[in-house]
């Protein structure tokens, strides 16, 4: 079976571009992101459009709310077909638990992954909000918690991941953003790794959404990257 390790972030802030971005490439060469600014804009009616064309789908919602709210809102994601959707580990276990239980509401359920530390923080960043920790340490015992939970996963950056893999073993998915090829502009993250490197630390999948969304021949920039992971 045909496992593509390329999820394109869809950057884009209307479905027209989306789905011209999708007539371009395949399913059989990468998996597609919908984020809070697409989804905000075109809705579900995307997602099932995409879901409907063959591609998994990787609904990056974030959900972080009360346990009941975040419950339903996972079987609301789960109903549309998506593949993969998430939470913010530091909503905490009851709120995991509760997401958990909503996507199981469905036959084939979308694994369920957790955010860990998000790739644009610095330590720094979290001392500014009061939390006195390293991102690794911090990383480690969300991706802990989150997996005690019964989720699939983490979401974390490629450069936590080889400390990731040792710590919680070779079945949890790692979805690593803050992917950049060599050639690509860094933009706002902080953490970031080239995509064989970051499959050869432990990511089992990696999101790369600027670097091809915004280069002038999108589809042209995704074959290169599969490339230089083949």
């Amino acid at each position: 079976m045909n496992d593509p390790k390329i999820i394109v972030a869809l950057d884009f802030p209307d479905s027209r571009q989306a789905l011209e971005f999708a007539r371009k490439t395949s399913p059989d060469q990468c998996r597609l992101k919908i984020g809070k600014e697409l989804f905000t804009s075109c809705g579900p009616t995307l997602v099932e459009q995409l879901v409907g064309s063959g591609y998994d789908i990787f609904l990056d919602l974030k959900f972080h709310d009360i346990p009941n709210t975040v419950q339903k809102a996972a079987s609301a994601a789960a109903r549309l077909g998506v593949w993969m959707l998430n939470v913010h580990a530091l909503g905490g276990s009851a709120m995991m638990q509760a997401a958990r239980e909503g996507v199981e509401i469905v036959a084939q359920r979308p694994f369920l992954i957790a955010v860990t530390v998000l790739t644009s923080l610095s330590s720094q960043d979290l001392k500014d909000i009061g939390i006195d920790r390293s991102v690794p340490d911090l990383v480690d015992q969300l991706a802990r918690n989150a997996l005690a939970n019964g989720l699939d996963g983490v979401v974390c950056s490629a450069a936590e991941a080889p400390a990731l893999r040792s710590s919680i073993g070779d079945s949890a998915l790692l979805v690593t953003p803050g992917i950049r090829p060599e050639w690509a502009s860094t933009d706002d993250q902080q953490r970031i790794v080239t995509p064989r490197q970051a499959l050869a630390d432990g990511a089992s999948y990696l999101v790369i959404g600027r670097p091809i969304t915004r280069h002038q021949d999108p589809a042209a920039a995704l074959a290169l990257i599969i490339e230089s992971i083949s």
